[in-house]
């Protein structure tokens, strides 16, 4: 019963803001549905809050119509859904921690950031203290909506070098990685914007990894899949096998030693 008093809610909602929006642009109900291609009955039953046997693609016309943008989500067993899709991205979080850390980088997780009025956290955040590069990591267990990946990833990238120094790392440059947890979904979204991912992370999957090793060169900006390391069934993390040996600030994750000390 919950369930659907929710969604009765959302449509509701979603057919008010359809309404005032137009208002807004003194359109009519007519003006709205001929910039869609729709009918004028159908921008009436949205407005009503009657989205049900109407295409999600229409929804979206509608909204970009108006200047908006009209998202899918997915409710699951309460909570349960989030613990689930955190659960994963701890996973690609571990696996790409690991990495770093063999190739003898210092790493913080969830590095918090507040400078300028701009607050945030960095995924994986990366110091290499012999060829003083910086790594600014984005995790995904899913692929994100394109656009507001790519602003993310350019304004941490763009406060690096002071969430370095804050942690009194020296950098001399900055590369930056989108990390996303491979498969067969996860690859044909990245195709479907590959324009945008393209031009914000032209550097490849295995060339990104090849730098991490050898960061000498110029930094890179790159598009890395990792494999879902986790046995099948099981809900255990990876954790990776060097402490970190920058302290971590409040909200920061470190790694234990090798010894379990």
């Amino acid at each position: 019963m919950a369930g659907r008093i929710i969604r009765e809610m959302d449509e509701l909602r979603f057919g008010r803001a359809v309404k005032v929006l137009r208002g807004r642009r003194g359109w009519r109900q007519r003006d709205l549905a001929q910039r869609c291609g729709l009918s004028r009955s159908v921008v009436s039953r949205i407005e009503i809050g009657q989205v049900e046997r109407i295409a999600f693609g229409d929804l979206q016309m509608i909204g970009r119509a108006l200047d908006g943008r009209v998202g899918l989500d997915f409710w699951w067993r309460g909570d349960s859904l989030d613990r689930l899709l955190d659960e994963e991205h701890a996973a690609v979080v571990d696996q790409l921690v690991a990495i770093f850390v063999e190739a003898k980088w210092e790493v913080i997780v969830e590095a918090s950031f507040s400078i300028y009025g701009e607050r945030g956290s960095i995924d994986v955040f990366a110091w290499h203290p012999v060829v003083q590069m910086v790594a600014v990591n984005e995790v995904k267990a899913t692929v994100p909506e394109a656009g507001a990946t790519v602003i993310g990833v350019d304004r941490k990238s763009r406060l690096a070098s002071k969430i370095a120094a804050e942690r009194g790392w020296r950098c001399r440059g900055v590369a930056r990685f989108l990390v996303v947890r491979d498969g067969s979904t996860a690859r044909r979204r990245i195709a479907e914007h590959a324009e945008t991912f393209g031009a914000a992370f032209p550097v490849s999957s295995r060339e990104s990894l090849d730098w991490i090793r050898d960061p000498s060169k110029q930094p890179v900006s790159g598009l890395i899949f990792l494999p879902d390391s986790r046995p099948a069934g099981s809900k255990q993390r990876i954790v990776a096998r060097k402490r970190v040996r920058v302290p971590a600030l409040a909200g920061e994750r470190t790694l234990p030693d090798s010894d379990g000390g």
